[in-house]
Parts: C-alpha cells; sequence; structure tokens
C-alpha cells in the first residue's frame, strides 16, 4: 500500500531555491515535513499530495514548474515519509491534509486563494479534503476511482476488496464536489488506467475538465505539457470564467 522513502533531503540539494522547510505538528504527537513556497502577489498557493512511493524531493521539478508560474506551495511528506514520523494510514493521511488546509486557513490565506492538488494516491486525499473545505478549485493528476478498483487491473481474480484496509472511494464522494474540477491521465499510464480517470470524471459534476496527454505514463505529466492546462484552469478560477 505505502512504499515510504524516510530520506530527509533539503529543497536546496533537491535543487530548489526559495523554498523553506517547516514542521508541522499533528494532534496525535507526530511531526511532518513541509516545503513551503510563498505566492507571487495576485496568484495562489497550491496545497500538493503527493503519491505512495514518493519522497518530496522526486516532486522537486513539479515544485519548480509552480514556483516559475508565481504559484505558492505547500507540499507536505505523509507520514513515514521524507523524514516525516508516524506510520501512514488512510485515516492519519486525510486527518493531516485537512490539517494541512486548516494551517493555511489559520495563517490568513482565503479560500479562493488555495487549489487543492493530488497525484495518483494523492488524488484520493486531495478529493476527500475538496468535499469537506472550501478552494477556488481541484487538480487530480493519475486518478483512480477507488484503490479496490486500482488494484483489481492487475489481481482481477483477488478478492482485493477483502483485503485492503485502505481503499480511498472517491467514486463515493466527487458527485459532492463544490468547486472546478481538472483531471489530467496520460493515455499510456500502466499504473492508474486512463479508464479510472474517464469513469471518476463520469461521476464528477460540472464544471469539470478532463485532459488526456496522449504520451503521457503514470505521473509523466509535467514532462508531457501538464502545465499547458494546469495554468489555464487555475486562471479561469481566479477570473470566474
Amino acid at each position: 500500500m505505502y512504499w515510504p522513502d524516510q530520506a530527509l533531503i533539503t529543497p536546496q540539494a533537491a535543487g530548489l531555491t526559495g523554498v523553506s522547510v517547516r514542521r508541522l505538528a499533528t494532534p496525535d504527537g507526530e511531526s511532518l515535513v513541509v516545503w513551503r513556497a510563498t505566492a507571487q502577489p495576485g496568484q495562489p498557493t497550491i496545497l500538493y499530495f503527493h503519491g505512495n512511493g514518493d519522497p518530496l524531493a522526486s516532486r522537486a521539478r513539479r515544485f519548480a514548474n509552480f514556483q516559475a508560474a508565481g504559484y505558492g506551495v505547500h507540499m507536505h511528506a505523509y507520514r513515514g515519509f521524507s523524514g516525516s514520523t508516524g506510520e501512514p494510514s488512510e485515516a492519519a493521511i486525510i486527518a493531516d491534509a485537512k490539517l494541512a488546509y486548516d494551517t493555511l486557513r489559520g495563517e490568513g490565506m482565503a479560500a479562493a486563494d488555495i487549489i487543492l492538488y493530488g497525484e495518483s494516491l494523492g488524488t484520493g486525499v486531495a478529493t476527500q479534503v475538496a468535499i469537506s473545505r472550501p478552494a477556488a478549485g481541484l487538480i487530480l493528476e493519475a486518478p483512480f476511482t477507488s484503490l479496490v478498483a486500482a488494484w483489481r487491473q492487475f489481481v482481477p481474480f483477488v478478492p482485493v476488496d477483502l483485503l485492503l484496509r485502505d481503499r480511498y472511494e472517491s467514486d463515493r464522494i466527487i458527485g459532492s464536489l463544490r468547486m472546478p474540477l481538472l483531471i489530467i491521465h496520460g493515455a499510456k499510464d500502466r499504473l492508474v488506467g486512463v479508464g479510472l480517470g474517464r469513469a471518476l470524471f463520469a461521476l464528477a459534476p460540472e464544471p469539470k475538465t478532463l485532459v488526456i496527454l496522449p504520451n503521457g505514463g503514470h505521473m509523466t505529466g509535467h514532462q508531457n505539457g501538464a502545465m499547458d492546462y494546469i495554468q489555464p484552469f487555475i486562471k479561469g478560477t481566479r477570473t470566474g470564467q
């Protein structure tokens, strides 16, 4: 389910500048590593949720892309990842994600200045935050309907619905979404098939946009033109278009 890389690497070692490292304390005594960059005037902050095997350093290229566009970024490592303490689980990760959102709001950031972004496993996290907290928009890269459905792609004859503890059932809740949605999926994704992204998109209410990247694999959107769609989407949330 989770493949944590516990190595604590600084943003500078990952090739980033203008990024601070903070710690987010959880109510149950854990400590999460946070990479933060400040938004340029008039630009939103992206609250980013990573995948199930990704250290923060592996997202440096994305972080730099967001910075170059002027966006602020809050990217925290799940429990057990990249120097964060604790053990990952769906309940803990969702609670921590909501805490991160509430922390931004507590710092004075308006809901209209927050974009929720999830990739792969993080799409299940971002969606749960989106149905319980207001934001300017939700971006999902390589999403699935549920982890049960994602695992069934590989082991169709195994009763994964009986074996999985953490399910991240976005298909059950996406209909309650009340903000603009952008789904980005690679046509050549061999880990989370594009059909799962299409299925989740079909369940979501308007306004929504689906982008299929012809040459995209799993979580390779930023190497295949994803920012060409992310920036207009975010601009639309700022202008109300």
